[in-house]
């Protein structure tokens, strides 16, 4: 009896602990910016872009708190107006999941700060937000079936929609490894591709949601830009299936006249054409077909990142 528990404690201890598993993480929900003028935005992401706000909510004294662009179903551009002049406009990216409390539990055994519980949001839906670690807010949200998000399904997506898609977020990365650690280890995330303009050193790192298609771009730097100058590598990415089309399309609508910079179409170090408009704030949206000019995938860099 003594030989039977012994060998029964024995195989209790040595049982490791149940490993968490990490939920789906199926794409990039939205990318929420700071305005310093909303109804000036207003006319470059409706007037010009060509997106619809399909709701938006008020601070207790009736004051905007942030207002809402619509992408397509799953996919938003979130604007908050500004809390400090010439701060950083990113205020944090999303992540969908089907499963926020489980992302929670997930990342609180991956030893990452996490909330008490998983609230939900005013529009309905469950998030709760961590930080990258380059002290980026990295929003998990989960769209429930009683959301505004999912009431307004099949409502306020326009035909004048400069596109039909977001394909990446871009954030600004210092050290490399750490972030990997963050987004592939922890996350789950794949690496697609690396790119350098001169190729003595990298720039960029596309690394693509575990469950879907949309992805992280990090921008990579040396120096950290001031915070009002960081508009160009904190930006969002739509995609175009023709960027002549659409630049065409950008051209003759009336708040062109209002957009005073030029708008034009270039090939890219990763072969894509694509083009970049800016909001007033200066945050960078970039159009960008989905493919390489030719269909062949473009080599990633092999150069040393910057730091």
């Amino acid at each position: 009896m003594a030989r039977w528990l012994s060998l029964i404690l024995l195989g209790g201890t040595a049982l490791p602990a149940q490993e968490v598993k990490r939920p789906r993480i199926t794409g990039v929900a939205h990318i929420a910016l700071f305005s310093r003028d909303v109804a000036q935005s207003r006319m470059f992401y409706t007037g010009l872009l060509g997106y619809e706000e399909p709701f938006d909510l008020k601070q207790p004294d009736g004051s905007l708190a942030l207002t809402f662009f619509k992408i397509n179903e799953r996919q938003y551009i979130e604007l908050f107006p500004e809390r400090e002049p010439g701060s950083d406009r990113l205020a944090h990216i999303a992540l969908e999941t089907d499963d926020a409390e489980g992302m929670r539990r997930y990342l609180a055994s991956k030893g990452i700060q996490i909330p008490e519980k998983v609230p939900k949001g005013r529009t309905g839906n469950s998030n709760f937000t961590v930080r990258d670690p380059d002290g980026h807010g990295v929003e998990i949200v989960q769209y429930e079936p009683s959301s505004w998000t999912s009431r307004e399904r099949g409502k306020h997506l326009s035909a004048m929609r400069i596109s039909e898609g977001m394909l990446h977020v871009g954030i600004l990365v210092g050290a490399v490894e750490p972030a990997m650690r963050f987004y592939r280890d922890i996350l789950g995330f794949r690496e697609t591709w690396r790119g350098s303009r001169d190729g003595k050193e990298l720039n960029w790192i596309n690394m693509q949601v575990p469950d879907g298609s949309d992805y992280v771009e990090f921008m990579l730097y040396q120096e950290l830009p001031a915070p009002g100058q960081r508009g160009t590598p904190h930006h969002l990415c739509l995609v175009v299936p023709d960027l002549a089309k659409a630049l065409a399309q950008l051209e003759s609508r009336p708040a062109r006249k209002d957009y005073t910079r030029p708008i034009e179409g270039r090939v890219g170090v990763n072969r894509r054409r694509l083009a970049n408009l800016y909001d007033p704030d200066g945050t960078r949206t970039e159009l960008m077909e989905p493919a390489t000019v030719d269909g062949t995938p473009t080599p990633s860099s092999t150069a040393p990142p910057p730091r």
